[in-house]
């Protein structure tokens, strides 16, 4: 039996970057399962990716650009071996939709469009500020118009997408309870620490919480530990940096006795996909988040987890739980609970595989 073979086309190299990874990365074994023959062609290589995002080094970063450009257009010349082409927020880095047209247009070949955010609106790292207006933002509306099918990772998202496509499923970005977000919780720690996890794109807004630390460090004794890339620019006396590492990664998580995810209400945060509370809440971390977007459908307040705005309801959520361990208990069960039925691989695996029907 011959099997159907799936084309991904995604910006990132393999198992680098959180949104392929958990989009449809960790889908392969199961479409593997079923009888495909999965390959994923990313943008950038190891070496582009990695030079891409330090500071300085044009050269560089302009001669490996051009030289991803030159491997995206010779593989248009494979695609008609594809049975599925796939395309996570777009076929190419930088610059207009042009391998898109040529697809849709010129081959005409069906292809199915998967994103995660608001990348419609620009967003962008100071070390390329001077480069972004070639992220070109406004194809994404045109990638979503030619696309034969679109996958959206929340209903914001979807309901933006139906603009330009009426032919559109809502699939979550999921966890892996089964291999990867696994183990036991820890509810009475010697020492309570306070997490938080994200890139340093998204750190500003874990910046709005220091008032709230600073406050609560008078009254008790517990730890801020931050994973990321980057070092948080502000500093507090129990500031505790952890360097993300994919490695270590879920177990650097599971120190965590609470999570926290703030954000500031706005059209990015309104197309976040909530990853970072599902995450903590996956590993049984009772959490914390702010009631932007789809975080008010993960979260039923005091149920599974709390939804927190203003300084004096985060500081009397995190008051809460770092003096009531039962509290956290609670929190946390409910909340994986949560995950594994509505937000775990398996839980959206039957609806992911009939993309591919």
């Amino acid at each position: 039996m011959v099997k159907k073979k799936i084309y991904f086309l995604a910006p990132y190299p393999h198992n680098s970057a959180p949104s392929q990874r958990f989009r449809f990365e960790q889908y392969f074994s199961f479409l593997e399962q079923g009888g495909y023959e999965v390959k994923l062609f990313p943008f950038l290589d190891e070496k582009t990716w990695k030079t891409l995002y330090s500071e300085g080094r044009v050269i560089q970063k302009i001669s490996g650009v051009i030289y991803s450009f030159i491997k995206r257009f010779f593989l248009l010349f494979s695609l008609r071996n594809a049975d599925f082409i796939f395309i996570h927020r777009e076929a190419s880095h930088l610059g207009p939709p042009i391998f898109e047209w040529l697809i849709a247009k010129v081959l005409r070949r069906k292809y199915i469009y998967d994103f995660d955010d608001a990348i419609w609106l620009p967003n962008y790292s100071e070390s390329n500020a001077k480069f972004h207006r070639l992220k070109a933002y406004w194809k994404v509306n045109y990638c979503m118009k030619w696309a034969y099918q679109i996958s959206a990772g929340n209903q914001f998202l979807a309901d933006y997408a139906r603009k330009f496509n009426k032919n559109i499923v809502l699939i979550p970005t999921t966890i892996d309870t089964e291999n990867y977000h696994t183990g036991p919780s820890e509810y009475y720690p010697q020492k309570i620490v306070v997490g938080w996890t994200g890139s340093h794109t998204t750190m500003h807004y874990l910046n709005t919480l220091v008032p709230v630390f600073e406050e609560l460090n008078a009254a008790f004794e517990y730890t801020i530990r931050v994973i990321s890339n980057e070092r948080p620019t502000f500093d507090l006396p129990n500031l505790e940096f952890v360097k993300w590492r994919k490695e270590t990664e879920i177990e650097d998580l599971k120190s965590f006795s609470i999570g926290i995810m703030p954000l500031v209400k706005d059209q990015w945060s309104e197309g976040k996909c909530g990853f970072k509370g599902l995450q903590y809440m996956s590993l049984g971390i009772p959490t914390i988040m702010s009631p932007v977007g789809v975080n008010t459908e993960i979260i039923n307040p005091g149920i599974n987890g709390i939804l927190a705005t203003s300084h004096e309801e985060w500081r009397q959520a995190l008051e809460k739980l770092i003096k009531n361990a039962e509290a956290r208990k609670h929190l946390g069960e409910k909340g994986k609970d949560t995950v594994l039925k509505r937000y775990s691989l398996l839980s959206q695996k039957k609806q992911y595989l009939e993309l591919f029907k």
